[in-house]
């Protein structure tokens, strides 16, 4: 299987229409990034929670998923369930924080065809705003049938994958009573991408669009 290594990145972007989001959707990608290149820059983007324990929980749990890493979290207060009714303050919010993070190497976001009317708002929006960035989108396991073929698999170690588990427990204790918030999802979903890329655990990710050159640099 053909994969691409990049040999170093020093910051990045990850936004989510809610706390919680990020790290299921790609908390094993993001403790392997902050390992793997020290003094990474996280700029993170939430659109809703801020105010609530929620917004506390999210902070936590990002330092956690970004160890060793400059965290700097955004939480704005848009309504959970409504952010399509206020379509502007999401564009602002978003214009904002890409002010603060033009020069990141790549942005995590949601997917464009999530079935969630959140997710997929913030995922419009993400390339009007990241319009010359590499876009990867990541999954989030939900009640609706909406589970993605991804473009891009992510390897995780046993150790990453378990740990990433034990951290959504460990940090989002408002979620325990969910009955989607458990290991076998969140374990079962990297099995499968792990084994669709021959190797236990995976991350799976879709790309909007990214430039290939095997000449060099372009002059």
């Amino acid at each position: 299987m053909i994969g691409l290594s990049p040999d170093r990145l020093d910051a990045i972007a990850v936004v989510g229409a809610h706390c919680d989001d990020i790290a299921i959707g790609m908390g094993g990608t993001l403790l392997t990034l902050a390992r793997a290149h020290p003094g990474l820059s996280v700029h993170a983007l939430v659109l809703t929670g801020a105010g609530t324990p929620r917004q506390a929980e999210e902070a936590a749990a990002l330092e956690a998923f970004a160890p060793g890493a400059r965290l700097e979290l955004t939480v704005l207060d848009l309504p959970d369930g409504r952010t399509p009714a206020h379509w502007g303050e999401v564009k602002s919010g978003l214009r904002a924080f890409r002010e603060t993070a033009a020069d990141v190497d790549a942005v995590f976001a949601p997917r464009r065809d999530d079935a969630h009317q959140d997710h997929r708002l913030l995922a419009e929006l993400v390339p009007t705003e990241f319009r010359d960035h590499l876009t990867l989108r990541y999954e989030i396991p939900k009640w609706e049938t909406d589970t993605p073929t991804p473009d891009v698999l992510h390897p995780l170690t046993d150790e990453i994958a378990r740990e990433k588990t034990a951290l959504l427990h460990a940090h989002y204790p408002s979620q325990e009573s969910r009955d989607w918030f458990d290991d076998d999802v969140f374990l079962g979903l990297a099995r499968l991408r792990g084994m669709q890329c021959r190797t236990r655990y995976a991350e799976g990710f879709g790309v909007d669009k990214m430039i290939l050159r095997l000449h060099g640099s372009a002059e």
